[in-house]
């Protein structure tokens, strides 16, 4: 019988729950913003782990801002983070930490500006048109 997860994907899991926790209490850095853990993506030989974050922008820094300083602090921090997963994760090597922005969310808002304003030029349509043309 086949198992139901890949290793790489259990890695995976166990490696975003922690870093959350270990972004959260041990980076203090005040140029990073609300960082939240969105993927995280561990290659097929446990060499390398793709972790995808959001960020929420607050005070008067723009989001553009926010996103270039979370990941300039969080590829800073990724030998620090990546010793202090490997206390908690027992594996012989501890994946390199690579940083991207999740941009997922941001194209999921885009979408649905251009759905509400594609609902909205069909309702200011004049309703004396119907379906047929006529």
């Amino acid at each position: 019988m086949a198992r139901d997860f890949k290793r790489t994907d259990r890695v995976g899991d166990q490696i975003q729950r922690d870093l959350a926790t270990l972004i959260q209490r041990e980076i203090k850095d005040p140029r990073l913003g609300m960082v939240t853990i969105s993927h995280v993506k561990v290659s097929k030989d446990l060499g390398y782990a793709d972790i995808y974050f959001t960020v929420l922008a607050i005070g008067d820094q723009t989001e553009a801002e926010v996103i270039k300083s979370s990941r300039t602090v969080l590829n800073n921090a990724a030998g620090f983070l990546r010793t202090e997963l490997s206390r908690g994760i027992k594996l012989r090597v501890m994946p390199q930490l690579r940083f991207h922005f999740d941009e997922t969310v941001e194209r999921g808002r885009h979408l649905h500006g251009l759905i509400e304003k594609a609902w909205q030029q069909e309702s200011n349509r004049p309703d004396n048109e119907d379906d047929n043309g006529n």
